[in-house]
């Protein structure tokens, strides 16, 4: 695959991501080179693979009895090129332009693709982006099984620390559907955002929930579907004390064990050591492939009910007016429990991180995409172009398209 000339250009360090902003508080030659570059369209596969190496993380470990997914490579084929905005793509130029660095297919439970490029390999952590969203959003649905979480309740009757804040008296159902009322900006390039401030408010060594304390209402909760990762890492936080325990360890026992997970992840965490639930996760594409699988196969593996069938339809089915697809005039997707919904005939969900990072599922066809990426001119402007996440949805369903008689 082709590789993308790299860019160069820097852009000022106050107008960073949270990433950035938190990376500022560790003072390194190499956080700051990081910070400075984010959404400049600079080159990042080299750093997305090597987070762990310079930020400060908590660890899940590989499952002691660790497996991989069903491998059988001789099935593996991509389409030549698919169709999008009335135009032919070219596979090779796509996967190249998007600066992609792992390319794995499931098809009825066997891996039959599985590709690496730039930085990107078998046993290499990737920056998930807020493709962690999704995997907070099952670890809830498995504590909701246990019997630690009503997702009717108030966040504030497990986190009374927010009373005051914009998440009073809003219910878990809210949250996870990205509908709290919360006053957000998720404008990664705008340097006074809310996601921005709270990077800013990190590199000055303050907790995460100290940021969102302060946080104000703009909606009744329940009526507007507004993006905010903030929304995720209250999510986080209420894991966290509903369980009595950091996220990654709820999930080491809940979901990594359980699955098999074949490498060790990396969660960032904050200075009181708090994971940024909303984008910290750094795992394999193998092990991002198995929560789609899970999901897939309706929560269940190896004949053990991981997280409920009821979890699962709930999570990935917009239920109501103002999260169906096509509502939301900033993005044309539907929301369910942090899962997209895209318009669809055969129930397909993803979650998807910025720079274009994706978990695709499509349960009528048995068939699990993921595709991690570094594309370097997300975010540079304000068009699809520099996004390119609803083209990439066409992949893969072009993608779906030649293994159906598989």
């Amino acid at each position: 695959m082709a590789i993308k000339k790299k860019v160069t250009i820097l852009v000022a360090l106050g107008t960073v991501v949270v990433i950035g902003g938190y990376l500022l508080g560790g003072g390194t030659l190499e956080r700051l080179k990081f910070t400075g570059t984010l959404f400049s369209g600079a080159e990042q596969y080299e750093s997305f693979a090597r987070v762990k190496e310079f930020m400060p993380v908590s660890k899940m470990t590989a499952a002691p009895v660790a497996t991989a997914l069903p491998l059988d490579l001789s099935k593996g084929k991509l389409p030549k090129d698919f169709e999008y905005d009335g135009q032919r793509v070219s596979t090779e130029t796509f996967l190249a332009e998007t600066d992609t660095s792992a390319l794995i297919i499931v098809k009825n439970g066997e891996m039959v693709f599985e590709e690496y490029w730039l930085s990107g390999g078998q046993q290499v952590n990737w920056l998930s982006m807020s493709v962690a969203k999704s995997f907070i959003s099952t670890a809830i649905g498995i504590a909701v099984d246990d019997g630690l979480i009503d997702i009717n309740k108030p966040v504030t009757f497990y986190l009374p620390s927010l009373n005051g804040s914009a998440y009073e008296g809003v219910k878990i159902k809210d949250v996870l559907q990205m509908s709290s009322g919360a006053a957000w900006n998720e404008d990664y390039t705008d340097p006074n955002s809310d996601v921005n401030r709270m990077g800013q408010s990190l590199a000055f060594g303050n907790p995460l929930e100290d940021f969102i304390k302060d946080m104000d209402r703009e909606f009744e909760p329940g009526t507007v579907n507004r993006y905010n990762s903030a929304d995720t890492q209250v999510l986080g936080m209420l894991l966290t004390a509903a369980t009595g325990q950091p996220i990654y360890q709820y999930m080491q026992d809940k979901l990594w064990d359980p699955l098999g997970m074949e490498s060790n992840a990396y969660w960032i965490i904050d200075d009181s050591g708090m994971e940024m639930a909303f984008g910290g996760l750094n795992a394999t594409a193998r092990d991002y492939a198995k929560l789609g699988e899970l999901m897939l196969r309706k929560g269940q593996w190896n004949g053990v009910q991981i997280v409920s069938d009821s979890w699962v339809d709930q999570a990935t089915t917009p239920d109501a007016p103002h999260i169906q697809p096509g509502v939301n005039t900033e993005f044309p997707l539907g929301y369910g429990y942090q899962w997209w919904i895209p318009e669809t005939q055969e129930g397909e969900y993803l979650a998807i991180g910025v720079y274009n990072q994706f978990i695709y599922v499509n349960p009528a066809h048995n068939l699990v995409v993921v595709k991690l990426s570094a594309y370097s001119d997300y975010a540079t402007s304000n068009d699809e172009s520099a996004y390119r996440e609803i083209e990439s949805i066409e992949f893969f369903r072009a993608i779906n398209a030649i293994y159906i008689d598989i």
